[in-house]
């Protein structure tokens, strides 16, 4: 789900990972590279973020990459299975060959609108990894013990279809972080808030349930 840490556990494994963000406008040449005005003018070929980790075999990370038109994530295709090469058409016609070391990690945050896993990309992948929030983490991050037991409770009512959203660890990070600033009541009355109106009568409950007191949304204005 978002917010879980995918992004950031693969930036922490890889030090020189090269990261293509996905959204629906991104297109082949995000990817390949394409030409671009010189300085002493003309125009040169700039190579693109798949280009530059199969040559120098490195990491490639396509995050949110149901997002992308599969017609775009196509180009990496051949990239990814035995080939091991891409044809840059842009540029002469071009063989581009991974050299050791290359290989691709997507990120793919199930259930978000517009987001479509084609069988044409998950078959390209061996590992598929579920990464949940870790929570023992939160609690070696110093966050309220109560919000964790929070998300906890909420997780498990999201995973039986009760709700839709539960909270994640970035949700958690800036729970901690509200609470330093603004205080621990602020940032419950925030946690309430974010919560999709639908799931918001739940998660209230939730939360009324281990803070001891019903917690409104945080609003401006005269508190009663």
């Amino acid at each position: 789900p978002p917010g879980t840490g995918k992004t950031s556990l693969i930036e922490a494994a890889f030090p020189d990972l090269i990261t293509v963000a996905g959204d629906g406008d991104t297109a082949v040449a995000d990817f390949i590279g394409e030409y671009t005005q010189a300085p002493g003018g003309g125009y040169e070929f700039v190579y693109g973020p798949l280009v530059t980790a199969m040559t120098e075999g490195r990491a490639l990370l396509i995050d949110d990459a149901t997002l992308i038109s599969p017609k775009v994530l196509a180009v990496v295709y051949p990239a990814m299975d035995g080939r091991r090469q891409i044809t840059v058409k842009a540029h002469k016609g071009e063989t581009i060959t991974a050299a050791p070391g290359f290989y691709v990690v997507a990120g793919h945050n199930p259930g978000v609108h517009g987001a479509v896993l084609t069988e044409a990309l998950a078959s390209r992948f061996a590992a598929q990894i579920h990464v949940s929030t870790d929570y023992d983490l939160a609690r070696t991050l110093k966050i309220d013990p109560k919000a964790v037991r929070v998300a906890r409770n909420l997780s498990k009512r999201q995973e039986s279809g009760e709700i839709g959203w539960a909270p994640q660890l970035r949700e958690l990070i800036a729970f901690q972080k509200i609470s330093d600033v603004l205080g621990a009541d602020a940032a419950v009355s925030n946690l309430v808030g974010i919560a999709p109106e639908e799931d918001r009568p739940v998660i209230a409950d939730v939360v009324a349930s281990v803070y001891g007191r019903p917690i409104p949304p945080l609003s401006l204005g005269r508190q009663i």
